[in-house]
């Protein structure tokens, strides 16, 4: 069963986002951000972004490219930002959504570092590097929720991540997952805004 999809993403990673409109059997809502939303109240701004821009989906795919981190800034990001608060969002009316993070080819390198040896504690695990140079807060956060430990299992992540080149070959496998995970324990952890 397939889960209507809203993807956020960052122009320069374009080509990508038409990949899975366009040749991924994956079922897609066709919004985009492309203008702020003038209130500072926040509960209106997270619902009006819900409801004109991500009512019927219930995973948002985020694709991690080299120009959708939080260094660049935070105006920069004003738009992938607010999709992934709403996306994380549950409030009256709204359900958040699942959130799924793709990393692109060109950032493997960058975020897949390979096996490391735990100073904590003495064991061995794969280092990821999901923070403030390869993605937004929003995203980060909420992969590595804190829970005074050296790692994360699965269960202790709402946020979902794979590689382009495995999402590509089983797009339903990744989404499933982040889809579950809207009912799963670790969602009453989720920050909106870190």
């Amino acid at each position: 069963m397939g889960h209507r999809c809203f993807i956020s993403f960052k122009t320069e990673d374009k080509l990508y986002k038409e990949n899975i409109q366009n040749v991924l059997d994956v079922d897609m809502i066709d919004h985009s951000l492309d203008e702020a939303i003038d209130s500072n109240d926040i509960d209106y701004v997270m619902r009006k972004i819900r409801e004109d821009y991500l009512s019927t989906s219930t995973v948002t795919i985020f694709l991690i490219g080299s120009v959708s981190n939080e260094n660049l800034g935070a105006y920069e990001q004003r738009y992938i930002k607010r999709e992934l608060q709403a996306s994380l969002y549950h409030g009256v009316g709204n359900t958040q959504n699942g959130i799924l993070g793709i990393v692109l080819p060109h950032m493997y390198t960058s975020v897949f570092l390979g096996s490391i040896t735990c100073y904590n504690c003495g064991g061995t695990h794969q280092s990821v590097a999901i923070n403030n140079s390869t993605t937004i807060k929003e995203f980060s956060y909420n992969y590595y929720i804190p829970n005074n430990k050296c790692s994360w299992s699965d269960d202790e992540r709402y946020c979902i991540l794979g590689k382009w080149d495995d999402f590509v070959l089983n797009p339903n496998y990744y989404i499933n997952q982040a889809f579950n995970n809207r009912a799963a324990p670790i969602a009453n952890n989720v920050v909106v805004r870190p």
